[in-house]
C-alpha cells in the first residue's frame, strides 16, 4: 500500500538516527566541486546526423549486435530502428502505468545476450493510487518479448508519478544495481532502510539476492538495498577510471550531483543537498552531514541530467574516460572532462544549438556517440568528430 506523503522538515535530523552504523561507511564530508557559471563553459562543436525520428518521449537506447537498435518509448513502447525505420511496438512488452513521469524507462542488454538473447526493462507499474518501480528481464525474438519475468519490484508502493530513478547497470561481478527515485513526495523516506525510496539496489540477474551486499541479513532493511539517501538517480554506469560505479542525480533548484557509489553509503539527501525547493525556500540547512557522502561534482543551476555514459572508444581521441551527461533542462550534452585517475579537470557542451532536453546518451562500437531527444516527436542522434 501507498505510504502518506510526508512533508514535515523538522523530522530530518532525527531520521538520520535509523540507519545502521554501516550506512556511515565511505564518509567524505569536504567540500564538492561546483560547477563553474555557465559562461565559463566552453562550447563544442561536433557532427549530428538523425538517425530515426518520430519517437515519442523516447527514454533509453540499446545497441543490439546486429547493428539495429532498441528505444523505449516513456508512454510504454519498445521500438526497433533497422536502417533508419523505426519497426511498430514489439509486442510482449509488460504493462505500463504511463503519467507525467511515469512510464517505460531503461533497456539494458544482458552481458550475454548474444548467446541467451536475454534483456532487461525498467518501468512504472500500477495506478495513480498505488503504483512503483518494477525490473523484468525478456528474450528477445525477433519484434517480440518472450519469457517476461518481473525480478524487482520496489516497496512500498506511492500514490505519485514522479521521481522513479529507472537507471539499471550492469556490474563486472554479473550482478545489476537499479535506481529508485523517492517518489518526490516521500523524500525523507531516502533516510530510512525499510523502504525503497531513494536507493540504489543490487541483485542478481534472476532477481536474487547477494550475499555481500552491504545490509545482508539485516533486520528492518528492504532488501537488496546498496546506498541510500538519493533523490532521483537518472544516470548510472560502470567507471573503469575509479573502477567502480558511478551515478548523477536531479536535485531540486540547484543541487544536481555526480556521486561516486560506494557500498553501503548514504548520499545525504534530503539531510544534505546544495539546492533549494522550487518555492525557493530551505529544504535543509546543511550542505554537508556527519555520516554522509559529498558529491564530486554539483551544477548549480541545475541542468537537469539524464543519461550517463563513460566515453570509451576511438573517434573522439581527446574524451577517453570523460563523462557524457544528458541535460533535460539544460537542453545540451555535457562533457565532464577527467584525467585519468578519473579526477574531473572541467567540462564543454555540446549541442547546445539545436535547443533540446536530452534524455539519453550511449557511445556505440565504432566510438560514436548517440543521444535521445526528449520531446512528442522525439529523435536518435549520431554524433562524430565535425
Amino acid at each position: 500500500m501507498p505510504l502518506p506523503a510526508r512533508r514535515c522538515r523538522a523530522a530530518l535530523a532525527a531520521l538520520a538516527l535509523l540507519l545502521p552504523g554501516t550506512a556511515l561507511a565511505q564518509s567524505t564530508e569536504g567540500p564538492a566541486l561546483a560547477s563553474p557559471p555557465p559562461g565559463e563553459i566552453a562550447r563544442e562543436a561536433v557532427q549530428v546526423d538523425t538517425v530515426a525520428s518520430g519517437l515519442e518521449h523516447p527514454w533509453s537506447l540499446a545497441f543490439l549486435p546486429d547493428g539495429d537498435l532498441l528505444v523505449t518509448e516513456r508512454p510504454g513502447r519498445l521500438r526497433r530502428i533497422h536502417e533508419g525505420a523505426v519497426s511498430a511496438p514489439l509486442s510482449g512488452v509488460p504493462a505500463v502505468w504511463a503519467n507525467r513521469q511515469a512510464g517505460l524507462f531503461d533497456v539494458v542488454l544482458d552481458p550475454g545476450f548474444t548467446e541467451n538473447q536475454v534483456l532487461y526493462l525498467s518501468y512504472a507499474h500500477g495506478s495513480g493510487a498505488a503504483n512503483t518501480l518494477r525490473v523484468a528481464r525478456a528474450r528477445l525474438a525477433g519484434d517480440a518479448l518472450e519469457d517476461v519475468e518481473v525480478i524487482f519490484e520496489a516497496q512500498p508502493y506511492r500514490a505519485t508519478s514522479a521521481h522513479y530513478g529507472g537507471r539499471i547497470a550492469f556490474l563486472p561481478d554479473g550482478t545489476l544495481l537499479v535506481a529508485n527515485g523517492e517518489g518526490y513526495a516521500y523524500r525523507e523516506e531516502a533516510q530510512r532502510l525499510d523502504s525503497h525510496f531513494g536507493t540504489i539496489v543490487r541483485l542478481f540477474p534472476d532477481g536474487g539476492m547477494p550475499e555481500d551486499n552491504p545490509f545482508f541479513g539485516h533486520e528492518h532493511v528492504q532488501p537488496f538495498v546498496y546506498t541510500s539517501g538519493h533523490r532521483n538517480v537518472q544516470g548510472l554506469a560502470w567507471d573503469p577510471l575509479t573502477g567502480g560505479p558511478i551515478a548523477h542525480e536531479h536535485g531540486p533548484r540547484g543541487g544536481d550531483e555526480i556521486n561516486l557509489i560506494h557500498a553501503g553509503a548514504n548520499y545525504g539527501w534530503p539531510l544534505a543537498t546544495y539546492g533549494i525547493d522550487y518555492s525557493g525556500t530551505l529544504i535543509s540547512p546543511y550542505q554537508t552531514y556527519p555520516g554522509t557522502e559529498q558529491p564530486v561534482l554539483y551544477w548549480a543551476p541545475s541542468i537537469a541530467p539524464s543519461g550517463l555514459a563513460v566515453y570509451q572508444g576511438d573517434l573522439f581521441a581527446d574524451w577517453q574516460g570523460d563523462l557524457l551527461v544528458g541535460a533535460l533542462a539544460g537542453q545540451h550534452l555535457r562533457r565532464v572532462i577527467r584525467d585519468d585517475i578519473g579526477a574531473i579537470t572541467g567540462q564543454t557542451d555540446l549541442l547546445t544549438e539545436l535547443g533540446e532536453r536530452i534524455r539519453d546518451v550511449r557511445v556505440a562500437a565504432d566510438g560514436s556517440v548517440y543521444v535521445l531527444t526528449d520531446a512528442a516527436d522525439g529523435a536518435v542522434l549520431r554524433l562524430t568528430p565535425p
